[in-house]
């Protein structure tokens, strides 16, 4: 659903900026890995996560005023999906995890410092 008010808007702006914590050329190079490849749904063809990925990089490039409803209500999707998914966190070193590579698909990476 399409965020319709300016507050909305900016709670989107200020929650994607805070959750997505890698910048576009980063996402896109661990898109392009072998182990972002191999997570996530998908129907033998390229995951969601991967694919949000990929948008989200987009994004990330198109100026504020610029973006479309589509993209705002991307922007709500993945800081949902990272908020679900952080807490699912599992316990111990996280960091060779189908959880945290998921995580990095849509944008955050988890070991990142804030």
């Amino acid at each position: 659903m399409a965020s319709d008010t300016e507050d909305d808007r900016e709670e989107t702006w200020s929650e994607f900026r805070d959750c997505v914590n890698m910048a576009p050329k980063e996402l896109e190079d661990w898109l392009d890995t072998e182990e972002s490849k191999s997570v996530g749904d998908s129907d033998g063809g390229e995951s969601t996560g991967h694919t949000s990925g990929r948008r989200i990089v987009e994004i990330k490039r198109t100026n504020k005023e610029d973006l479309t409803d589509s993209q705002w209500d991307h922007m709500d999707k993945v800081v949902g999906y990272i908020h679900r998914h952080l807490a699912q966190r599992p316990d111990g070193d996280v960091e060779d995890t189908d959880w945290r590579y998921s995580l990095m698909n849509w944008g955050h990476d988890p070991l990142k410092p804030d």
